[in-house]
């Protein structure tokens, strides 16, 4: 695996998300998530990405135990500002400086490590000032208790102001073929601007640019894609269509549709006017964790890339994001 810089740190040119390991994605298998993350280790998958909520709680743990004894070989990352309850009750977005601080050691504790190499505000708390949310990481940074600061689902003007408090070294936030919204909200030219890094989740639709989802039945009951805006009715029989004409171009160039989608994600890097683009696609299998990381060995030409904007130009998918938008591009 090939590395890549953001802002200055070195991660893995595709990192690996846990959150299914641990909720939203149906029933996880312990054992096999912490053997995912060993093997993602082996294959230089070393950019590991999770947060306080998952679980909630629990996911950073499983991450910590999974990396015990290799905290060497992993450049973690976690997240603070989605505030939960023990039980799984969301309690709301907090930003308030001592909520961060308080957030952050308990997440070092969980993760059993000494600092966290990229601790990311998961959602922009619009009760509070930026700069006060940004001035609490801005002195974690200061302590050692965490090496670099990023920010997740934020507007442009918001990762402005957040950057000249604390330099923000990371942007996180949705793109793939069939969330486009960065190239066109401002947030890719204003990372580039800035010199930070941008990292792309869910760099498969939530597993719908597999191509392995058909209907409803493919998820399980308690999968909360079956809530998304863009599983339902209508809006899934279009983005299919969509899918299929991915799958089309993979299959001509003799690999999955999954693998192509991911290779379109990275290859946003090379592009004029765009900042490094890392991709942290989520799984809970050793298999498919084998199959994502393979996408870094699919070449694209400008032809494929242009075939894949013409399947998939930006505005084509059907549904909003999350059934409740009101938290993201703040």
């Amino acid at each position: 695996m090939q590395t890549r810089t953001l802002a200055g740190l070195a991660v893995s040119a595709q990192g690996l998300g846990c959150m299914g390991m641990s909720e939203f994605y149906g029933t996880a298998d312990q054992a096999e998530a912490e053997r995912t993350i060993s093997r993602a280790l082996d294959l230089g998958v070393t950019f590991l990405d999770t947060a306080d909520m998952y679980g909630p709680f629990t996911n950073e743990q499983l991450v910590g135990r999974a990396i015990a004894g290799r905290r060497d070989e992993v450049v973690l990352a976690t997240k603070f500002g989605n505030e939960r309850t023990p039980d799984g009750g969301m309690v709301g977005i907090n930003g308030r400086p001592e909520y961060v601080h308080r957030a952050c050691d308990a997440s070092l504790h969980r993760l059993g490590v000494d600092a966290i190499d990229l601790y990311y505000q998961h959602r922009v708390d619009t009760g509070v000032p930026i700069e006060e949310t940004w001035g609490a990481l801005k002195e974690l940074v200061e302590t050692g208790k965490i090496r670099r600061a990023g920010i997740s689902e934020a507007a442009p003007e918001t990762i402005r102001r957040a950057h000249a408090v604390q330099p923000v070294t990371a942007v996180q936030t949705e793109y793939s073929l069939w969330t486009r919204d960065p190239e066109d909200d401002g947030v890719l030219a204003t990372c580039a601007e800035l010199g930070i890094g941008f990292v792309a989740y869910s760099p498969l639709g939530r597993g719908f640019l597999s191509g392995q989802i058909r209907s409803l039945d493919d998820l399980a009951p308690d999968d909360f894609r079956r809530r998304n805006p863009r599983f339902q009715g209508e809006a899934f029989e279009q983005n299919l269509r969509l899918v299929d004409r991915v799958r089309d171009i993979a299959d001509e160039k003799g690999v999955t549709a999954g693998q192509l989608a991911l290779a379109w994600v990275m290859a946003q890097s090379e592009r004029a006017g765009n900042p490094t683009v890392v991709p942290i696609p989520g799984t809970k299998r050793v298999a498919y964790l084998e199959e994502n990381a393979a996408a870094s060995d699919v070449v694209l030409s400008e032809d494929d890339l242009r075939r894949m904007d013409e399947a998939a130009p930006a505005g084509a998918t059907r549904g909003d994001r999350y059934p409740d938008m009101s938290t993201v591009h703040r």
